[in-house]
């Protein structure tokens, strides 16, 4: 019998008190010939006595969601709920992955100091924490922590990165005290603001080199270098929409773009140094006319009333038109969860009233901003509403950069905020969305793989959890998005996909949190901001991009900025600019998940074999690499002992159960390598979706 249960058992006094009588007096009639024997167990004493008893057992390959407790009762709110807690927990582990490099490759012995920040993420994994699902002031604790320990971190980079910057032939007298801007998101970065000189630093944490574009917000012109000279940059105005969002106090009005080239599990430092006089931007803008963005690889048409109506891959020749694209609301159901029928749409659930989306507006404003790095269209769709889509020199995918809030409740309606793709592509009722950022599921509109499934709630049932991308397609067509963090997502109707960005909501779903979701800040309605990545290929060949493109999505460049007194010349001359711990090319299939320094002399590593099997006629392939490779700037390694994945046993030393299936076959689960490796033997395999972790001893 299973004992336990939300909300129940509280006073644990009183209730084991009542199970000692109830194992006593049920045990005693033994002695009357009864075969039964209750005694206190655990789940895996369960599962063992299970896994004894002489039966066979059915399998299933599919997963559990959507789930409903009630045939109105779908828990696929809580896939969006809190976006920007969800946004600041996958912002939190960039930061804290980092700093475990950064600790690793300086040699800082650090990990205490580490600490903090993971265990403020480990607690933000709990299932009322990411998920959005708690109450407010819990959720404030929550983030409170995370930039708790994001502070500590702060002080884990000033140690490392001197060591790091100092030349070999030179003292390490590093002083430069580095800072995070973390609202840069918003174009904001006060304490450089007024600042002649500064520097960006960014670390690379992939061991892949990275290539992409930061916007440093400014209120003046700069010459930007690098370690190989002056560096090509554009300044751009930095919209009203950004300006206007509650709670920014930068004087910026301007973003600074440019490109960066990282080396892999490296950084490189840009030099910034304020331009006098003027600087004339090379700007072609237009409002409310046709705008076509273009680079190497996309073209981009947008009408002149700030509708998408088609992107083009030029490299392969791919037209994919847009029916509508643009902002919707659902209005949530306000039940009073007295019956099913009266269900309200909480944290938990999401409910609408009706099953069609509205639009958010029907008249959008559109400014459409040309520069040789960088191509936007703002597009405006109300007060509180607007997106921007920007297309970068040779770059892969389309960034749209969308803000909502405060989301207006002043007539008494929740609102469930969407942003919506209709495409021309016969996708045939199917869609596919990730598994926390490894496998890819196919889901089908209103089927469930394992039983008959009976439509109750036709939206909200066919939702399910996009952590990473969602993607439709037909034969030779992909459309595929990209999210920055974990959103709900669907495809209704065959072409389309939306996804569910933000939520403000007035009722309570009645399933423990016991207030509405109703985030607020600077006295107004919490405004969110976000980004999209769309890429337009074929199904033969997306697999390179979403794989690639969300694994550097989820472990970005860490950036730090620093402010300095000395000039370009001087500072070159002192510090390295540049720095790598890698000599070597490693497999481009293979992820650095985890690099962490126990001691000065082991280390924890974890690589991932990210793409599965069948689905890159180049990658998908067991690959080898050298572990040496990676700790070649670290010493030279004399033990490698590998473990389970949670570090806490050696794999040798695991035993899984057999299982009799209902097919008649044996599932066994068989470690593919078990024994020690020598001295000599540094090079490890990995298969396709297989995480291998690994103790590593140095000289």
């Amino acid at each position: 019998m299973t004992f336990g249960g939300d909300f129940q058992y509280q006073n644990a006094l009183a209730n084991y008190k009542n199970l000692d009588k109830l194992i006593k007096y049920v045990n005693d009639q033994q002695m009357n010939g009864s075969n039964v024997n209750v005694f206190y167990s655990t789940p895996s004493c369960y599962l063992y006595a299970l896994n004894k008893v002489n039966r066979s057992w059915i399998t299933k390959t599919d997963d559990f969601f959507p789930h409903a407790h009630h045939p109105h009762g779908f828990w696929t709110g809580y896939f969006t709920s809190r976006p920007a807690l969800k946004r600041f927990e996958r912002y939190s582990n960039n930061i804290l992955q980092v700093i475990r490099q950064l600790n690793t490759f300086s040699n800082s012995q650090l990990r205490n100091q580490i600490f903090s920040l993971s265990e403020a993420m480990a607690i933000a994994q709990h299932h009322d924490a990411v998920s959005g699902t708690e109450k407010q002031h819990v959720a404030n604790d929550y983030a409170q922590r995370l930039s708790t320990g994001i502070d500590a971190a702060l002080n884990v980079i000033n140690t490392a990165y001197p060591k790091l910057l100092t030349k070999d032939n030179q003292s390490s007298t590093v002083e430069i005290q580095q800072f995070l801007c973390q609202l840069t998101n918003i174009s904001e970065c006060l304490p450089i603001e007024n600042a002649k000189q500064f520097i960006v630093i960014l670390w690379n944490p992939i061991i892949h080199p990275v290539v992409g574009y930061l916007r440093v917000p400014v209120t003046r012109s700069y010459t930007v270098r690098d370690s190989s000279g002056q560096t090509r940059f554009q300044l751009i105005p930095i919209s009203n929409s950004t300006k206007t969002i509650p709670g920014r106090m930068s004087n910026a009005t301007y973003q600074l773009i440019f490109k960066y080239n990282l080396p892999a599990l490296g950084f490189n430092t840009y030099f910034f140094e304020a331009n006098e006089g003027e600087n004339e931007e090379k700007l072609e803008i237009t409002k409310n006319e046709i705008c076509i963005l273009q680079n190497q690889n996309f073209r981009i048409e947008i009408d002149d009333q700030g509708n998408l109506k088609r992107i083009i891959n030029l490299q392969k020749n791919i037209n994919i038109t847009f029916l509508n694209q643009g902002f919707y609301w659902y209005q949530s159901y306000s039940g009073n969860n007295s019956q099913f029928d009266f269900q309200a749409s909480g944290a938990y659930i999401f409910r609408p009233l009706t099953q069609d989306a509205k639009p958010i507006s029907t008249k959008r404003s559109l400014k459409c901003i040309k520069s040789e790095l960088v191509q936007t269209a703002i597009i405006i769709f109300n007060e509180w509403i607007s997106q921007e889509i920007s297309l970068y020199d040779e770059g892969e995918d389309i960034e749209i950069e969308w803000t909502v809030g405060p989301i207006p409740i002043e007539d008494n309606i929740g609102k469930e905020i969407i942003l919506r793709y209709d495409a021309d592509i016969k996708s045939q009722s199917k869609y596919y969305t990730d598994a926390n950022g490894r496998e890819v599921l196919q889901r089908i509109r209103n089927y469930r793989p394992t039983y008959n499934y009976t439509i109750t709630e036709p939206v909200s049932g066919n939702y399910y959890p996009v952590n990473s991308r969602i993607w439709i397609n037909e034969t030779n067509r992909q459309f595929a998005i990209l999210t920055d963090r974990s959103e709900g997502g669907a495809s209704l109707i065959d072409g389309s996909i939306e996804l569910m960005i933000h939520r403000r909501l007035l009722y309570d779903d009645n399933l423990g949190v016991g207030e509405a979701l109703n985030e607020s800040a600077f006295g107004h309605g919490l405004v969110i901001r976000g980004k999209h990545f769309l890429n337009i290929d074929s199904p033969q060949t997306s697999a390179l991009y979403h794989r690639i493109h969300s694994q550097e999505l989820f472990m970005s460049p860490l950036v730090t900025y620093a402010l300095i007194n000395s000039s370009y010349m001087n500072y070159s001359n002192l510090y390295r600019q540049t720095w790598s711990a890698l000599n070597d090319i490693l497999p481009f299939n293979i992820h650095l998940l985890t690099l962490d320094q126990f001691n000065e002399k082991q280390y924890l590593i974890r690589l991932e074999h990210y793409f599965e099997l069948n689905e890159d006629e180049k990658y998908s392939y067991p690959t080898k690499i050298n572990l040496q490779s990676i700790f070649k700037s670290i010493g030279i390694i004399n033990k490698i002992l590998e473990l389970t994945l949670d570090a806490n046993l050696e794999l040798s030393q695991m035993n899984r159960l057999h299982w009799l299936t209902d097919n008649d076959e044996l599932l066994l689960q068989t470690n593919n390598s078990t024994k020690q490796h020598s001295l000599v033997d540094t090079n490890i395999i990995l298969n396709p979706m297989q995480i291998r972790t690994f103790r590593i001893t140095i000289v």
